[in-house]
């Protein structure tokens, strides 16, 4: 992939020639992992400046759990519980890139007016119609990711004819709708754990290189997941090990940003990566 690869997030260019690290924060009580749960002010603070201390390029803040069975925010009380918390990481931080994770358009729209830079959207914009217009005209960076079905049902029955195939099929075909919208800065993930089974985790994990032939930006978000502990038999808590080691297999592949729970041991793995290939 091309060493000039950027994005423009509100004017501040993040080039990608080396990768980026993307440190998760959920608002709420409810997601996967217990240790990204953060919904007192203070703590959000605390944990937004641990993350940058660490070394993370970018926050992504997250109101809605989308963990398999979980069923959709309601926009107005996503927007009730970011909105405070956005304005107040951008007063206290104001160089950081913040990236929202929202599947709605009206969402999207209003943080990205109130200092957000990047929409990470998990559907893709095939929920929400009016999510590329909306990225579009804020001049944005989006994350088109790939999913199958919603997080209420996309764990019950994946089935694929060959999984990286149909997600690049699934790309060619948004790529082209968000273009047409005028969306300029893409950034690609193919989905780890949504809509997929372990063996197409794996598959998609193995062969991460082909998403490469788009000459976008490419996400890698498997930190903590389930492909990782059910695979070592432990849990979320107990992940952190094979995250890492899965992440450098991600970056060996073509990862230009890592999403991750633990920043400090992902810009470690990130460094490492950085020396092996000089």
């Amino acid at each position: 992939m091309s060493q000039e690869l950027s994005i423009n997030c509100k004017g501040k260019l993040l080039t990608l020639g080396k990768p980026l690290v993307m440190g998760v924060i959920n608002t709420n009580d409810n997601s996967f992992y217990k240790g990204s749960r953060v919904t007192d002010r203070d703590q959000i603070l605390q944990k937004t400046a641990q993350m940058i201390i660490e070394g993370a390029d970018i926050i992504d803040l997250g109101v809605m759990t989308s963990k398999p069975g979980a069923q959709l925010s309601d926009p107005n009380q996503e927007l009730e519980t970011i909105l405070p918390i956005l304005k107040i990481i951008k007063t206290s931080f104001s160089d950081i890139v913040i990236s929202v994770d929202t599947i709605h358009s009206k969402v999207a729209e209003v943080v990205l007016n109130e200092g957000a830079s990047i929409i990470n959207d998990i559907t893709g914009g095939t929920f929400d119609s009016n999510m590329y217009g909306i990225v579009a005209a804020a001049k944005s960076p989006y994350v088109m990711m790939h999913i199958q079905g919603l997080p209420s049902n996309m764990q019950d029955n994946p089935i694929y004819d060959d999984v990286v195939m149909d997600i690049s099929k699934y790309f060619v075909s948004n790529i082209k709708k968000a273009k047409d919208a005028g969306i300029t800065d893409i950034i690609l993930d193919p989905g780890f754990g949504f809509g997929k089974s372990l063996d197409h985790n794996f598959d998609i994990l193995r062969q991460f290189e082909v998403f490469k032939i788009f000459d976008f930006p490419l996400l890698a978000g498997i930190s903590r997941k389930s492909m990782i502990w059910k695979t070592l038999d432990s849990d979320p808590e107990n992940a952190l090990n094979g995250t890492t080691a899965l992440n450098m297999i991600l970056l060996q592949k073509g990862a230009n940003i890592l999403r991750v729970h633990d920043v400090k041991e992902a810009v470690e793995c990130v460094k490492l990566y950085n020396r092996l290939i000089g």
